[in-house]
């Protein structure tokens, strides 16, 4: 019985034929001649926007419902957001014009904070230093504190502090930490011995940031805990911002005036590194999470991280390595660094 063979080519096939007639389909239904660069005209005019938004964010004015300062909260969701929606309108659309114009904000865009990206951690460091706002009502402190002291933080801060609940917390850390102090509603716990330890006056009328000298075995180092005033976003009123923006100036005035050369902040600022509200702070501190971290490290809200408006800021030190703890029963997520002296 005699059997014949037949090369598959893979050429005639009914299914192949099918596959490349929807192929040549596509590239015909995008050969339509000028067509293609007529349409998504109104696509590519918001495209060119919002890379002018990132460009210029810094030239939008504060004096109206602090506009300038509620853009530079959320400017990296503008290039998360909108240049993926932008690309399958322009796909959808079939407009070759659109598509170049999504190349302007995508280039800003990673200029600006592509850098995030990668890790630039190299690990070790002299101090691990962590913060948290734990949330006045959070409804298990003692179990938020635990959480935090796993991190294995040496000076660890904490805001939002319940006069009601210090106890608890004190408790919770005595273990851990030899030396404390809570100042208002902030405190510091260090595993060092800690001097001049005072509140920090921010203009609020009460108690939310202190210093204190943390004598570590490379030396002293100045540690700032800070709470800012909260940020409201309001229909008639904008992004209202004003006590925040007060406090941080005085914040920012105290440590210039530091006299120990090295300086660690730690605390919820309400306000992230790229708010010009908080110049006074940034302009003379590093963040560890842009020098040493991985990713964005958004701490707030908790349940989906949308901007990091808690900070770990260092002058006179050397950030090796930054990054965000497991979530506790609090809105915002606590974060981590270590630091060479």
């Amino acid at each position: 019985m005699v059997q014949a063979y037949k090369t598959e080519t893979g050429n005639g096939g009914p299914g192949d034929r099918h596959s490349g007639s929807r192929f040549r389909g596509l590239l015909d239904r995008w050969r339509g001649g000028r067509d293609i660069w007529r349409r998504g005209l109104l696509l590519a005019s918001f495209a060119v926007l919002i890379a002018l938004l990132m460009i210029f964010h810094a030239q939008l004015p504060n004096r109206i419902g602090n506009l300038g300062s509620l853009s530079e909260t959320f400017l990296p969701w503008l290039g998360v957001v909108f240049v993926p929606l932008l690309l399958a309108a322009a796909l959808w659309r079939r407009s070759a014009t659109a598509l170049i114009a999504l190349l302007l904000p995508a280039v800003v865009w990673f200029n600006l904070f592509g850098g995030l990206l990668t890790d630039k951690s190299s690990g070790g460091g002299d101090l691990t230093v962590a913060t948290h706002n734990v949330n006045a009502d959070n409804p298990d402190p003692e179990g938020t504190a635990r959480e935090v002291a796993a991190s294995g933080a040496d000076v660890l801060a904490l805001q939002e502090l319940p006069h009601g609940q210090v106890s608890t917390y004190e408790r919770a850390l005595a273990a851990g930490y030899k030396y404390h102090s809570v100042q208002g509603t902030v405190g510091l716990w260090s595993k060092y011995p800690m001097s001049d330890t005072r509140p920090v006056e921010i203009r609020m009328g009460w108690t939310r940031a202190m210093r204190s000298t943390v004598s570590t075995p490379q030396g002293e180092v100045a540690v700032y805990v800070a709470h800012m005033p909260s940020v409201r976003v309001k229909m008639r009123a904008g992004f209202t911002a004003n006590q925040r923006d007060d406090s941080a100036d005085a914040l920012g005035e105290a440590i210039a005036h530091e006299p120990v050369g090295r300086v660690v902040l730690l605390g919820d600022l309400n306000g992230t590194m790229n708010d010009r509200a908080l110049n006074a702070i940034t302009s003379q501190m590093r963040s560890t999470q842009g020098a040493a971290g991985d990713g964005f490290g958004f701490s707030w809200p908790a349940s989906f991280p949308m901007a990091r408006i808690d900070q770990i800021l260092v002058k006179g030190v050397e950030p090796v390595s930054s990054w965000t703890l497991p979530r506790t029963d609090s809105d915002h997520l606590p974060i981590a660094a270590g630091i060479e002296l």
